[in-house]
C-alpha cells in the first residue's frame, strides 16, 4: 500500500508527537502512588517552636485565631467545630494535656472527629530538621498554648 504525500506527511507528525511525548514522560520522576505515605516527606509549614505560632499555621484556619471555632474554612466543613477555649470547662476543671496532645498527634482518636475530620499534625510535627526531631516539643508547645486560653 502506497501512502500519498499528505497522509505519509501526518503519519510522520504522529509518530514524532508520540516519540516527543514518551521522551518527556519518561524523562519526569515517578511518584509511585502505593509507595506509603510516610515515606514521603511532608515539610512543616514554619519551623517555630512557639505554640502560638504552631496554633496560627496549624489550627486557627478551623478553630480561628481566638479558639472559638470560627476559623475562616469553617462553613467549607460538615462537622462542627470545637471551640478550644472551654476544652477544660467541658472536662470538670481540668485541663487533660495527654489527651489533648494524643488528639493534635493522631494518636487518640476523638469520637468526635467521627471518620478523622481534624487533621493529624503529629508525622507533620515530628519531621526531622537539622537531624533532630522536634515533634515533641512541638506537640508539648501547641498543647501549652491551648492551656493558656483556657476560659477561667
Amino acid at each position: 500500500m502506497k501512502l500519498n504525500r499528505p497522509n505519509g506527511y501526518v503519519l510522520i507528525l504522529f509518530f514524532i508527537v508520540i516519540t516527543v511525548l514518551a521522551l518527556v514522560g519518561a524523562a519526569r520522576p515517578y511518584d509511585d502512588p502505593a509507595k506509603p505515605a510516610a515515606d514521603k516527606k511532608i515539610e512543616p509549614l514554619i519551623h517555630s517552636l512557639d505554640g502560638a505560632d504552631l496554633y496560627r499555621a496549624y489550627c486557627a484556619s478551623c478553630h480561628g485565631t481566638d479558639g472559638k471555632g470560627h476559623g475562616p474554612v469553617v462553613p467549607a466543613l460538615s462537622v462542627r467545630v470545637p471551640d478550644l477555649t472551654t476544652i477544660a470547662q467541658r472536662n470538670h476543671g481540668l485541663f487533660p494535656a495527654e489527651r489533648v496532645r494524643g488528639i493534635i498527634a493522631g494518636d487518640d482518636v476523638f469520637a468526635a472527629h467521627g471518620s478523622r475530620d481534624m487533621p493529624i499534625w503529629g508525622p507533620v510535627f515530628h519531621q526531622v530538621e537539622n537531624d533532630r526531631d522536634y515533634g515533641n516539643i512541638r506537640l508539648k508547645s501547641v498543647t501549652e498554648y491551648l492551656k493558656s486560653i483556657q476560659q477561667k
